[in-house]
């Protein structure tokens, strides 16, 4: 459970008072994480999710910090519903400050056992979902002379493992488009970053470890364990820890820095 007291406890300051955050994948997760974290830090947040039961249900989590939030079913393989999503928040809070683009899957098939459609379908929502999104935030960001998109990439884009051909690819082609974008919005005062997290205890990374660690013999705490150990600090990564640095990176704090992929990983590019 993502509940308040695990995102920060005595926040400093609320940096984001009156601004509108938009967040795809929010039904949980990091994504989920993050509208907990921008609603915490007093922001309008609208939370998309392909589960829109699961994407209200964050958005009254939200409401519990005092602010307004909306959810929205939206599949961010259809640019249609991404634009009428863009378009329905705009239109209820008259504008967006900042976007998280969180939706993605993971399905962990080894090379030679990935179907087509399994491929085609990780690659619609990690990358061309995240296109979509990217390509509707541009307008509605320039329109406020700023703001920032930030991407949920992955280590998986700058390293990988076996079993991942598919995630891989859309994480890296993920970190691409983030420097295109970047390169694209600078002029207009927007900043366009990647995170790429390392292992993360996320539902997908859970359901991931069942079916991985079954075809190495181990169940998924213990795969999980073994996971915890690609690093030097010894641990998965929690979910807030992740929109921690989304937060700075839509924050004032951050107006210099674009076109970025940052590793929050625990040190595994080091191990």
């Amino acid at each position: 459970m993502l509940e308040p007291q695990m995102l920060r406890s005595g926040v400093e300051s609320l940096r984001f008072v009156g601004k509108v955050a938009l967040i795809t994948g929010a039904a949980g997760g990091i994504g989920g994480a993050c509208a907990l974290r921008f609603a915490q830090e007093q922001a309008r947040v609208a939370c998309l999710d392909i589960d829109g039961p699961g994407a209200e249900a964050m958005a009254a989590r939200c409401r519990a910090f005092g602010v307004e939030a909306m959810s929205l079913a939206c599949d961010v393989r259809a640019a249609t519903a991404v634009n009428a999503a863009f378009a329905a928040v705009a239109a209820q809070w008259g504008g967006i400050d900042i976007v998280v683009a969180a939706a993605g899957v993971y399905t962990g098939s080894p090379l030679e056992a990935v179907p087509d459609a399994e491929w085609l379908d990780t690659l619609a929502t990690n990358l061309t979902g995240a296109f979509y999104t990217n390509r509707a935030a541009a307008p509605y960001l320039r329109q406020r002379n700023g703001g920032s998109i930030i991407n949920i990439s992955s280590m998986a884009g700058k390293t990988s493992w076996p079993a991942s051909a598919e995630y891989s690819a859309s994480k890296s082609g993920l970190i691409g488009l983030t420097r295109s974008v970047a390169m694209e919005l600078a002029p207009h005062g927007v900043t366009v970053n990647a995170i790429c997290p390392g292992n993360t205890l996320t539902g997908m990374v859970r359901h991931v470890a069942a079916i991985v660690g079954g075809r190495d013999g181990l169940d998924a705490d213990a795969w999980l364990a073994l996971r915890a150990r690609d690093c030097p600090m010894g641990r998965i990564a929690q979910p807030w820890e992740i929109a921690g640095v989304a937060a700075f990176l839509a924050s004032e704090d951050s107006r210099y820095l674009t076109g970025q992929a940052l590793e929050v990983d625990g040190g595994m590019v080091m191990s």
